[in-house]
């Protein structure tokens, strides 16, 4: 049996470099989706469930300034069409529109 050259062993070791390298790219970028996917969670459920109301209508007022400059594409700036609406008025509080 022949040794490998001290070339084809660089070589071997080089596309093994790569090949991990590429493996670990993958690998942080599907932790980091999953960070956004988990913070993007939280911040959702906070909106629908807090008992806290000034939390809520200040996290409302800060998505609904920030996400429009975010957003770029039509179709992500549809999927929040929800959060981006103005926030409603209280019951009991004229909006000044007479009905």
């Amino acid at each position: 049996m022949a040794r490998k050259s001290i070339e084809q062993r660089i070589a071997e070791l080089e596309e093994r470099k790569k090949t991990l390298k590429a493996r670990l790219g993958k690998q942080e970028r599907a932790q980091d989706t999953r960070r956004k996917v988990l913070l993007g969670a939280l911040v959702l459920h906070r909106l629908e469930n807090s008992n806290d109301a000034d939390f809520t209508r200040r996290l409302g007022d800060w998505l609904r300034k920030e996400l429009p400059g975010f957003l770029t594409r039509d179709g992500d700036k549809a999927l929040f069409d929800d959060i981006l609406q103005p926030a409603s008025s209280p019951e009991g509080i004229s909006s000044g529109n007479p009905e």
